[in-house]
């Protein structure tokens, strides 16, 4: 049986609609939040394994801002990775940084053009790529990012073994080795690893979203070429190139980037802005939605205010 939402109220009083685009020779899936006639257009990328649920936390607390800001108009844009949830892997394609990135450039341009841009997690490598390498936005979000080598970070052992774990995946007979990639004890493990709240409703509910979201991934070779892009790149690379303001919403207690190498990436981008949210590690989509919707909302303030 699902886990009660903690944040279904705020959800549910939120229109969706779901849609489908052809990108790359592929159909990408993808999720509207919000009003048509919103201000803003935010067009969000969700983390490795992940696909456009996780993000709805955020999401749930972006209309309705506090206060008397125009920014409670915001319409959020989710699709599912390439090879995730409902989109298909691209057609003829290796599914690494380059093609990600294109996909993304593609995709805005189809759907969302001139949206601002947000990544989490594995989104952040995704979207820096494809700003880094010319796609148009007025602003940059990056929730979680990853901002240090995975092999460099405090859990450099669980990665490499990881690592061992998606390459076993993908050398086993097939059937044996999707069946190992979608475990649901690993991917519990997996879970337990990543959170940190001590609250045990909102424990579960993580978990739960991990369990029924985590395995949605169309087959073990897209899931090792993501897995693989993943850990050979970082936002480090792309961070130069980026012009635009950017706001990097890290957290303290990251196992997968520390808090000080998140405070390193913030100066390496030209114009950036880095909110650190405590007691809280790389599931800030899930743990503390409030904080990052209302970094989000004053982050993109400017943008709703008419010029004098």
């Amino acid at each position: 049986m699902p886990v009660p939402s903690p944040y279904a109220a705020r959800l549910d009083r939120i229109p969706v609609q779901r849609r489908e685009a052809e990108v790359l020779g592929g159909r990408t899936a993808y999720w509207i939040y919000g009003p048509e006639d919103a201000e803003l257009t935010v067009l969000a990328v969700h983390g490795f394994r992940g696909e456009h649920h996780g993000l709805e936390p955020v999401v749930a607390h972006l209309p309705g801002a506090e206060g008397t800001g125009s920014t409670a108009g915001i319409r959020v844009i989710m699709p599912d990775l390439p090879g995730f949830g409902e989109t298909a892997p691209l057609p003829g394609r290796v599914h690494d940084i380059e093609a990600y990135a294109e996909w993304l450039s593609e995709f805005a341009a189809a759907v969302a053009p001139g949206a601002v841009v947000l990544g989490h997690s594995f989104g952040s490598i995704v979207a820096s790529a494809a700003v880094a390498n010319g796609l148009a936005t007025p602003r940059l979000i990056l929730v979680n990012p990853i901002g240090a080598p995975a092999l460099e970070g405090p859990k450099a052992v669980l990665t490499r073994l990881a690592i061992l774990y998606y390459a076993l995946g993908a050398r086993l007979p097939e059937a044996l080795g999707t069946e190992l990639l979608r475990n649901r004890v690993i991917v519990r493990v997996m879970s337990i690893a990543m959170a940190k709240t001590a609250d045990p409703e909102l424990r579960r509910f993580v978990h739960d979203q991990h369990d029924t979201y985590f395995s949605r991934f169309s087959d073990r070779d897209v899931l090792s070429q993501a897995f693989r892009t993943s850990v050979s790149h970082d936002v480090r690379e792309f961070a130069p190139r980026i012009a635009v303001p950017t706001l990097l919403i890290a957290a303290q207690r990251d196992d997968i980037t520390p808090i000080e190498a998140e405070r390193h990436l913030a100066t390496l981008f030209p114009d950036a802005e880095l909110v650190e949210i405590a007691h809280v590690g790389h599931l800030i989509h899930y743990e503390t939605p409030a904080e990052a919707a209302g970094a989000i909302r004053r982050f993109l303030r400017p943008l709703a205010v008419p010029a004098p």
